[in-house]
This record gives structure tokens, sequence and C-alpha cells, in this order.
């Protein structure tokens, strides 16, 4: 384990066999240029001994059903690290709850997170928040953000939070607030000089840019979740910010085949 880190560097985009070209970037936090935690997570990218990476969250990076058995973007992650980075011994663990809150995981925070001992916790959270039968309003999601921020670094971890994709308003009115508790999330990281990864200004701006009308087709398997093309896009958003994006390798887009066809 260790103590606080900081990453972030700039995005372009592929993905499995698509090429994002439009050039937009996401909003990308450069505050921690220099900072403890930017450093030990580095760091723990090219230490010999192994890592233990741990996602958690909701339905999203459970990965539940919208896949169809496609890889969720943590397994994609897994794969990036595990195989293609040669860190076979490191461990990818997925924590994440269907249907749940910031709420649910401050309230859990033994299971969902210290009983692993952790190096590394990325916290993907905010589409069921904002949900109006949920109950939780803006300010107690940063709130629950922030005691579980605080929990995680004080057991020498590095905690990373991840916006939450776009979702199709129109379809999800009952969380038309969702850019608000984005909003709220970036103004903790701010405060707080935490590890963010932008997924939400990606998909909101330079992914329709590439795919103007298509997104949802392309990406999206219903109104709050993406499909397992959009779990690559979110998998693929987290190398570029952690610097271990290549366009030539297999989680990165790159074709790969092995043997004659």
């Amino acid at each position: 384990m260790y103590g606080r880190k900081s990453f972030l560097v700039g995005l372009g985009s592929l993905l499995g066999g698509l090429v994002l070209t439009s050039g937009i970037e996401p909003n990308f936090r450069n505050v921690l240029e220099g900072s403890d935690e930017r450093h030990a997570l580095q760091a723990l990218l090219v230490r010999k001994e192994p890592v233990k990476w741990l996602f958690t969250g909701d339905s999203i990076t459970q990965g539940a059903k919208h896949t169809h058995g496609m890889r969720s973007y943590s397994e994609v992650f897994a794969e990036r690290v595990r195989w293609e980075k040669g860190r076979s011994r490191d461990a990818v663990l997925n924590s994440a709850v269907s249907g749940n809150t910031s709420r649910d995981l401050w309230n859990d925070m033994d299971w969902r997170v210290s009983q692993y001992r952790p190096h590394v916790v990325f916290i993907m959270l905010g589409t069921n928040d904002a949900a109006d039968t949920k109950e939780v309003s803006v300010e107690e999601y940063i709130k629950n953000l922030e005691a579980c921020i605080g929990r995680i670094r004080s057991e020498n971890a590095i905690p990373v939070l991840i916006s939450p994709p776009t979702i199709i308003t129109e379809l999800a009115q009952e969380r038309k607030n969702l850019p608000d508790y984005v909003k709220a999330m970036i103004r903790l990281v701010d405060k707080e000089k935490i590890l963010f990864i932008d997924n939400y200004t990606y998909w909101s701006k330079a992914l329709h840019e590439e795919y103007p009308g298509l997104v949802n087709q392309k990406f999206m398997n219903d109104a709050l979740h993406p499909n397992g093309y959009g779990h690559q896009i979110i998998a693929q958003v987290i190398f570029r910010y952690l610097g271990i994006f290549d366009p030539k390798d297999a989680t990165c887009g790159g074709a790969y085949y092995e043997g004659k066809h």
C-alpha cells in the first residue's frame, strides 16, 4: 500500500477497431501535477511487487447484464495490466453492487473496500444517486464521497474518482439532474486534490463529436448502462489517464490475430 498519488495525461482516443479522431479532450485535473499520490500511482505501475487494484460503484462498474457477456471496463483493465503490461500477479478486484449509491458504499466500506487492503481504489458513482427515488441529494452525495475518500486515504490506499458516462436523459427523466452531481464531484476533486478520471466529459463531448447522433446506438444498452463497446470506451479513457494507452495493443483497439485465418 502507498500513500497519496496522482497521475493524469492527455487524451486522444481509440477503441476496439474504431478510431476516435475528434481531438476534443476531457477535463483533465492537472492540479495534482507533482503530488505524492500521482508519483506513487505511477510507481505502482512499474514496481516489481504485485498490486491490488479495486473497482467499486454501481451496476455500471459491476458490469451487470448490459455487456451481453463482453468484458466490463474493470475486466478490460485487468487484461491490460495483467497480460499486456506483464503484471500477471496483480489482482484486479470488483466490489461494485448494482443499484447502489454513495450512501450504500459508505455504509459498507468494511466489506467493499477495507477487507481487501487495496493499493488503489477506483470509485464510479452518481448515476443512481441522481435518481429521484434514491433520495440522495447532491450535498449528501458529496458528503458520502468525501467520507469514502478519507477512509481510503486513512488506510494508505490511493483513491481515484471516475465520473459516470452520460445517460439518455429523455428516457431517464428521474435522473435528469445527473450533470449537477458530476459538477459537484469536480468541485470535490479540486477541493480535496483527488485523482480524477473525467469520463463524463469525454462521453458528452469527444464521443458525440466522433459519432454524431450514434453514441447511444453504438455504446449504450439502455438509458443508463453502456454496452460492451461502451465499457471498452471507459477502459480506454482510464488507460489514457494512467499513461498506459498503446494503440497497437488489443485492449486499446489494436488488431490482434494469432495463427492463420
